[in-house]
This record gives structure tokens, sequence and C-alpha cells, in this order.
């Protein structure tokens, strides 16, 4: 079974009328400003899953900072995961930095089917350590739950792109020492935190931390899966294209020619976020 961990679908609202929405949120604006920026609709990803071979799908909205776009989104999510049954997984979009909120939020998402909340991103700017501290009740909440969080992150270096954070990996890593139990989904190959994996105490610290690929061929080489399965173990890698902005298929070639065993493959490709779903 293949399963893509990282989504994104959009309210029919909020595909026709973008810059409605950018004007109300500058951190979408950073992203789906330009019209050339993909948004898709849940019938368009059972489309794009169907010619890949995808069986499951988990659906994220985005990481709106206005609570009732949050709820606008999560309901589209529900919605579309209720009359997809068995293709869709939902994470719920939540103002982490407003506690109250994201509780009832989240109560309602949960009792929909939800099973994480992601992604998460602050793309205008750098997360705080007061944000981090605002998100802490929610995150406890996560923790005590057993409910995953998927996290933007990306690297510092390189070229710029839309949607690039600021936000540097010593911010995530004390998300991940405050909450140790925590399972954590850091997107887009954790922005380089594998690597310090070398190092036994984050090892230790990140037990419950996993990588996913989304957007991998526009960030690094083909060579990230054999690499990053040697530092950390292909138990942590998950397959998640961030459709629409790359087709399943491409990551599907890059994973069948990565030179890792079959049974690795079908690790990253289902079975470790099945595991971590409990599906």
């Amino acid at each position: 079974m293949i399963i893509d961990a990282h989504t994104h679908i959009f309210p029919d609202e909020v595909r026709k009328d973008r810059q409605a929405f950018c004007k109300r949120e500058p951190g979408f604006a950073a992203i789906y400003r330009e019209p050339k920026s993909r948004m898709a609709s849940a019938e368009e990803l059972i489309d794009s899953m169907d010619a890949a071979g995808v069986e499951k799908s988990v659906i994220c909205g985005f990481s709106w900072s206005d609570p009732g776009l949050c709820v606008l989104h999560n309901q589209y999510l529900l919605e579309s995961a209720a009359k997809h049954s068995y293709r869709f997984i939902v994470f719920l979009s939540l103002p982490l930095t407003n506690p109250d909120r994201s509780a009832r939020e989240l109560e309602q998402g949960l009792k929909g089917g939800a099973k994480g909340v992601g992604e998460i991103g602050f793309y205008r700017r750098a997360m705080t350590a007061r944000d981090v501290d605002a998100m802490k009740p929610v995150l406890a909440l996560l923790e005590e739950k057993g409910i995953p969080l998927l996290l933007h992150t990306n690297e510092t270096l390189g070229h710029p792109y839309p949607g690039k954070g600021k936000t540097r990996l010593e911010r995530f890593y004390e998300i991940i020492l405050a909450f140790p139990r925590l399972r954590i989904l850091l997107a887009h190959w954790g922005g380089g935190l594998p690597f310090y994996e070398l190092m036994p105490e984050v090892a230790k610290a990140m037990t419950h931390v996993y990588y996913d690929t989304a957007a991998s061929p526009f960030l690094y080489s083909k060579k990230i899966y054999t690499v990053v399965s040697q530092l950390v173990g292909p138990e942590k890698i998950l397959f998640g294209s961030d459709f629409p902005l790359i087709s399943p298929q491409r990551y599907l070639r890059e994973v069948e020619g990565s030179g890792l065993s079959a049974e690795d493959q079908k690790k990253i490709l289902g079975l470790n976020i099945a595991r971590i779903l409990k599906l």
C-alpha cells in the first residue's frame, strides 16, 4: 500500500478567490499570491492518486492564523474524507498560538475522524520563543492524546522560494526536547535535521521524530534517500509529495532508483506512516 503522507487541498471559495484570502492572511499570500502557485481540489487529488497507484493520502489545509479560516478549511477536509471513503486521512489546521480555539477545533476534528495536525508553518517570519510558549498547551494536548504533528521545516541555506521559512533548526529542536513523546513529522526532510542525528544525544531525543520527502526533487539530489536512510534508518522516512506541488510519480521513480532494498522502499512508501497513524 502506497500512502502519501503530505498533500494539500483547498475549498472552492479559496481556489476561486485566492486574492481575497491573500489580503486576509499574509502567510497565505507569501505562497499563493501568484496564480501559478497551484491549489487543488479533493477530486483532483483523487485523480492524481489513481494515476500514480496511491491508495491513501494525508490531506492538509493551510497554517491559517485566523481561527475562522481553520474551521472553514477543516470542514472541507472532513467532508472530503467522508465523501471519498478510505482514501483520505485528515490532518487539521489549528491556530496553535490560540490554545483555547485550538483545543475546541481539535476536539471537533477528532470526532469527525481526523488523525493528526498540520502542516503547521511560519512563512512570513521566524517562529519565536514566544510562539513556542503560546503553542505549548496545544502541543501538550497532542502529546497526551497521541496525535501526530506535521511541522513545516526547511533549510535556511540555498535558493529562495515561496514559503521558505526563516526559523532556525534550533527552534524545532526546542519543541522536540520539550515534548519527547509527541510524534513529530518534519516536512521537507526536516530542513537538514537528520544529519544532526549523528550526535548520540540528538538521536536519543528524536526517537519520535520522522522526516517526509515533500518537495525533495526541488531541494536535494536523489542521493538524499540513501544518505538519510543511513543516518536515521528507513523507518523514519515518510513519502510525502506536497501535492499539487509535484506529482507522486516523480517521487516513486526516485525511490525505485534509490538503491534501497524493496523492504525499505515499502517502509518509506507506506508502512511507516501506517504504523505511526495505527491504520
